[in-house]
C-alpha cells in the first residue's frame, strides 16, 4: 500500500442539532479506486455540518448519506466529495441517484 495515500477512517459524534431531522441521500461517487479512496471520501461528507453518518460501498461506487436537510443538502455533499480529491492524484465526482 502506498503510504503517501494512506487514509485513516475519521470518527464523528453528530450534534443534537444535526441529529434532530433526518433524510438520507444514496450518491453515485466516481474515482474510488481504493479503500483509502473512500476513506478519503468518507471522512470530507462527514465533515460537513448536517451530516450523520456515511456508508461506502467502495465495490459498487456509492455512498450513503444521512443528514439533517435543514443543515445541508445535495449539493453540499457533491462539493464534499469532489473536495476529497484535487490534490493532483485523486478526483471524484459524485452525483445525486436516490
Amino acid at each position: 500500500m502506498d503510504k503517501e495515500c494512506h487514509v485513516d477512517a475519521i470518527h464523528k459524534s453528530p450534534s443534537v442539532e444535526e441529529r434532530r431531522e433526518h433524510a438520507t441521500a444514496l450518491l453515485a461517487v466516481q474515482g474510488m479506486g481504493c479503500p483509502n479512496c473512500a476513506n478519503r471520501v468518507r471522512n470530507s461528507l462527514l465533515q460537513v455540518y448536517g451530516v450523520v453518518s456515511v456508508d461506502i460501498a467502495l465495490e459498487v461506487g456509492k455512498a450513503q448519506v444521512a443528514f439533517n436537510p435543514l443543515l445541508a443538502g445535495p449539493n453540499d455533499l457533491m462539493r464534499a466529495v469532489a473536495a476529497a480529491g484535487g490534490d493532483g492524484r485523486h478526483e471524484y465526482r459524485a452525483e445525486v441517484i436516490g
